[in-house]
């Protein structure tokens, strides 16, 4: 039995670069959401571990794989044997306005598209998954702030966080978008701040680690939340490497988090 009402398959006879398509219709998102998947080419493969990676504000399902080419870089890194083979889930956002920042606001559901929807349709659909893959989760821009928040929020879903060149707080997304960030406002501002959900469950989070570019507008940001986590003792990994807020930065540091993960799920 299916979870969703309709789900719509890339055939594959069609696909290319183990690259496969789905899209989904969801309550949470009062219609259909796009995810783009790499499924490892290799044979026997059970239970393989569930890597979800969010994009950043103007993008969508295929960004992650078309403009950074991730999927090529995974793949070489599990034939090199520096990874073990790891499902990548690249959805959308939810293709609201110019970022849905993966947070619950104008009557739909992100936070649970990401959380809920998007684990479920890959272990329904791609053979080698199962409820009993581990999921971790990572983003870049505002794909960061919403794996380093709702890693912090559910660290029971996830078993590693990592973010790159990441917003740390919603009042950071008009740096981007064009619409009135109070959209983006939360009951609770404590949902609002990666730093406060991180201080609210230190004591349950997963293992994680964020990076940033020294030349990146949101290095700054990144800093604070650094030396923020290092006052409360919370345990982390920050990095800081050459480079701005671009896909060639991203392409490059993706390999990071792909290590990690595989380290923090060995």
């Amino acid at each position: 039995m299916t979870t969703f009402k309709t789900t719509e398959l890339s055939n594959p006879e069609f696909e290319s670069n183990h690259l496969r398509f789905m899209t989904i219709k969801t309550p949470n998102l009062k219609g259909r959401g796009d995810i783009c998947v790499f499924v490892p080419p290799f044979k026997d493969l059970k239970d393989v571990p569930i890597i979800t990676l969010l994009h950043g504000v103007y993008g969508s399902a295929w960004i992650w794989a078309h403009k950074a080419g991730v999927h090529f870089t995974a793949l070489q890194m599990m034939q090199e044997g520096k990874i073990k083979p790891m499902v990548l889930a690249m959805p959308s956002d939810g293709l609201w306005g110019d970022g849905s920042a993966y947070l619950p606001h104008s009557g739909k559901d992100f936070e649970a598209w990401i959380t809920t929807d998007v684990n479920q349709a890959v272990i329904e659909n791609i053979a080698c998954t199962s409820k009993t893959s581990p999921l971790c989760i990572a983003g870049l821009s505002m794909g960061g702030y919403g794996a380093l928040r709702l890693g912090a929020k559910y660290p029971e879903i996830y078993k590693g966080l990592s973010g790159h060149s990441s917003i740390t707080n919603k009042n950071q997304m008009h740096l981007f978008v064009e619409e009135d960030e109070n959209n983006y406002n939360q009951e609770n501002l404590t949902d609002e701040d990666v730093f406060l959900l991180l201080q609210k469950n230190k004591l349950r989070l997963p293992p994680f680690r964020f990076d940033c570019g020294m030349n990146d507008l949101l290095i700054e940001q990144n800093r604070t939340l650094h030396q923020r986590l290092k006052k409360e003792h919370i345990q982390h990994i920050y990095q800081e490497f050459e480079g701005k807020h671009e896909w060639s930065y991203w392409q490059e540091h993706i390999k990071d988090t792909l290590l990690f993960f595989d380290s923090v799920l060995d």
